[in-house]
């Protein structure tokens, strides 16, 4: 299995955090983003998006952090990361949502702007980072985990690194003293491993 990847990339610490937690081995293969690598033929016949991460397992070529998870957690891990259930499922599916939307527009956003010097609007990424982080800390006033009561599941994967990340663009996790005790379970974890920034 090969996971193309870049150390900064919180969509790509997603799949390499799962693997770690679920002890499942893959070779990393960083892509030069600055030169173009992930613009290339050789990278689109795997990932036609031009995107990463990216996972080749196999004859399998998937893209996308969600669907990443979704299937290392099918495939690899036992069925706590992923209940078959469809309550489970469902909210499983909505935290894999808000990580696509409100956490890539709000704090994904405004680290993206300000530690590699990309023109976004930061008042914008602001605004939706503090609307993400008041929902998510409200949330786990209440539950010790985004998707199951007593369990860590994917959901929290994709969720957790860019909201971790977020003092990179200038957000003050100060407020937030909920998501801090979410942060200490999940780095609690065993098979937990770290990415530059956290």
């Amino acid at each position: 299995m090969q996971l193309y990847d870049l150390d900064l990339s919180g969509n790509c610490y997603k799949a390499r955090l799962l693997l770690s937690l679920i002890g499942q081995r893959a070779d990393l293969l960083s892509l030069d983003l600055r030169a173009g690598e992930h613009k290339q033929a050789a990278y689109l016949a795997i990932n036609p998006r031009g995107q990463i991460p990216a996972l080749v397992d196999g004859e399998l070529r998937l893209g996308d952090s969600q669907a990443i998870l979704v299937y290392l957690a099918r495939r690899y891990a036992d069925e706590s990361w992923y209940p078959l259930d469809p309550i489970s499922q469902a909210r499983i599916a909505s935290w894999l949502s808000f990580a696509a939307n409100e956490i890539h527009h709000g704090p994904a956003t405004a680290r993206l702007g300000k530690l590699f010097a990309l023109p976004v609007d930061h008042d914008a990424a602001h605004s939706k980072a503090v609307a993400a982080l008041r929902l998510l800390d409200e949330h786990l006033a209440e539950h010790r985990w985004l998707a199951q009561g007593s369990l860590p599941s994917i959901a929290d994967i994709a969720v957790y690194p860019y909201v971790a990340l977020a003092g990179d663009g200038d957000i003050d996790l100060a407020p937030y003293a909920h998501l801090h005790g979410w942060f200490a379970r999940i780095r609690a974890l065993p098979g937990y491993i770290g990415m530059p920034g956290l």
